[in-house]
């Protein structure tokens, strides 16, 4: 017999929590719920007797075929089709926005605009994309949808773990034409699937990534709403994570979250969210083991314009990589459309803008896959090997972030009573690791200007 999802995924922490295992189980035996960390990861609801294997061979975090083995199969024969290591295979790259949806979405609107077009032209009968669900338990979920209006309702980042397992069984059941939204290990979840039953291959037309840096559990919600002054946690009905404020640039974004009695709570990236994030508490242990940045198996893919040149808007920026024939004409005869804005920019800007994450998932990764064979760890294979040598403040900086990654899990669990978070006890209890993050980032401001002058001097170099 062989082994299954829950024993060689779930019991060594790489579950991602999408659901495709329990969507794609011929027995439907296994069945996703949230563990005490607020992530999600499957059970078997009866022994499975069959041990067909399906369910770890549709894992994204099993060693399965990689992205770039995966890409070359679904896009390597495309015409035009070009191939980098940091981004995958793509064929063009755009920036800019939707002058209708760009003010409601995270960025400059371009996701939603291109699924409401997908639905409104009939090139697909429905969209899946997580949705608001106004229940504190669930704020939201992946749900199927043939509305436009739907799909402009669930326009905005989602920093909240959904899972795609009953998603994936209507797919199956119901024939179309579907467009599925996701982050890239949703998206090589699909793919693997999609190689082992015809009709999610043939049902799914198009898959739309998001590049991500880390997904967050349920945990982090409650905790920035706590933070933002929220008491009761068990009321809230809504959040909002990426909200804009004119006189700030788009960086410095807000949370906002409503109760269900109206009341709202906000909060600014820069007033303690940033924390939480980049310091990646209520991260899943899977994501410190991904190492795909621009959703490679997508057939385009979405992401913010953080360049000094788009940054500064307010009303936030997209960059787009294509990779399906048909999104890419379909983008570059909108071109000159005036209900968006967009237009071609390097590859290399593209990938200029998600530089930190390309850092934390191929240089830092490279690190915590040797810390992992150290201590004897079962972990996925990746494309970048394990390295040692990646610098003595980087090494310092995956150690401190992996512990308190860890700590926050434990510390939000014991300072979570009766649907409130003792915010003093939880931060008295993270301080250590607060400190220490907070010298690291110190010490990274003062690197910067020597990491300039290298820089200036090699370009002094190679103009010799």
């Amino acid at each position: 017999m062989k082994p299954n999802v829950i024993d060689e995924i779930v019991k060594n922490d790489l579950c991602i929590g999408c659901g495709t295992c329990a969507g794609i189980c011929p027995q439907k035996i296994l069945k996703i719920q949230d563990n005490e960390y607020g992530e999600y990861i499957p059970y078997e609801v009866q022994v499975c007797d069959s041990r067909c294997g399906l369910c770890l061979e549709v894992c994204p975090f099993n060693n399965n075929e990689n992205e770039t083995q995966m890409g070359a199969k679904i896009y390597g024969s495309t015409e035009g089709m070009k191939y980098l290591p940091e981004t995958g295979y793509y064929l063009d790259s755009y920036v800019g926005y939707s002058n209708e949806f760009r003010q409601s979405s995270a960025s400059g609107g371009m996701a939603t605009w291109l699924l409401a077009k997908l639905l409104k032209e009939g090139i697909v009968d429905y969209v899946i994309c997580p949705t608001p669900q106004k229940n504190p338990d669930k704020l939201f979920s992946f749900e199927i949808t043939s509305d436009e209006n739907s799909v402009k309702a669930a326009s905005g980042s989602v920093y909240y773990p959904v899972e795609m397992s009953e998603v994936i069984q209507k797919i199956i059941e119901v024939p179309g034409r579907y467009a599925v939204t996701g982050l890239p290990c949703f998206i090589k979840a699909l793919r693997l699937a999609s190689q082992k039953n015809r009709k999610l291959r043939e049902r799914i037309v198009f898959t739309i990534g998001l590049v991500c840096g880390q997904m967050k559990s349920k945990n982090y919600t409650k905790y920035i709403a706590a933070l933002a002054g929220n008491k009761d946690l068990n009321k809230i009905q809504n959040v909002y994570y990426r909200g804009k404020s004119p006189e700030k640039p788009a960086s410095n974004f807000y949370f906002q979250s409503t109760d269900e009695h109206g009341s709202q709570h906000k909060i600014f990236w820069n007033e303690g969210v940033s924390e939480a994030w980049v310091n990646r508490w209520f991260t899943p242990n899977a994501c410190n083991y991904c190492d795909d940045v621009f959703a490679e198996l997508a057939d385009v893919t979405l992401m913010d314009a953080w360049l000094p040149e788009y940054s500064r808007d307010s009303r936030g920026t997209n960059l787009i990589i294509t990779r399906s024939s048909f999104i890419d004409k379909l983008l570059s005869n909108e071109i000159k459309n005036e209900k968006i804005n967009i237009q071609e920019i390097p590859i290399r800007k593209v990938i200029q803008s998600q530089i930190g994450v390309i850092d934390i998932k191929r240089t830092q990764l490279s690190y915590r896959l040797h810390l992992a064979e150290k201590n004897g760890l079962s972990v996925p294979e990746k494309r970048v090997k394990a390295v040692n040598d990646i610098g003595i403040f980087k090494k310092k900086e995956v150690r401190v972030k992996s512990k308190a990654q860890k700590e926050s899990k434990e510390i939000f669990i014991v300072n979570y009573k009766n649907d409130g978070l003792d915010i003093k006890s939880f931060r008295n209890e993270m301080y250590p690791h607060i400190k220490k993050c907070r010298t690291l980032g110190r010490i990274r401001t003062l690197m910067l200007p020597i990491r300039m002058i290298k820089k200036m001097k090699n370009k002094l170099k190679e103009g010799l």
